[in-house]
């Protein structure tokens, strides 16, 4: 793996690290980090039960694709592209991959 990988890895798991320490008070479980460092693909996974409710969600979902971080899903409310640049990575190089082609021209990020 590059030196540009190794960067855009890094910064991945730091956020998604951050974010996997998150206790809610209202699941008995918590977060899950998974990383597929092989295929590039990081994600959060929360895992557990809300009552008698089970809950399996994707809060947030990474994958380096093309020399490129994708933001595959981020349901949250932390600006993960600014994060993510607060580690060096350039607009150039983040996709806001959950948005379709045509939306992504709008945003300050890659398209493609």
């Amino acid at each position: 793996m590059g030196n540009k990988l190794k960067k855009y890895e890094t910064a991945i798991i730091s956020i998604l690290s951050e974010y996997a320490n998150i206790k809610y008070a209202n699941v008995v479980g918590g977060n899950q980090l998974i990383l597929d460092k092989e295929n590039h693909q990081y994600q959060v996974v929360t895992i557990g039960w809300e009552g008698d409710k089970f809950v399996h969600d994707c809060p947030m979902h990474f994958a380096i694709i093309d020399n490129k971080i994708w933001i595959q899903q981020n349901m949250t409310e932390w600006e993960v592209g600014e994060m993510l640049e607060s580690y060096g990575v350039p607009k150039s190089d983040i996709v806001v991959g959950f948005l379709s082609p045509d939306l992504r021209a709008y945003t300050k990020y890659a398209v493609a």
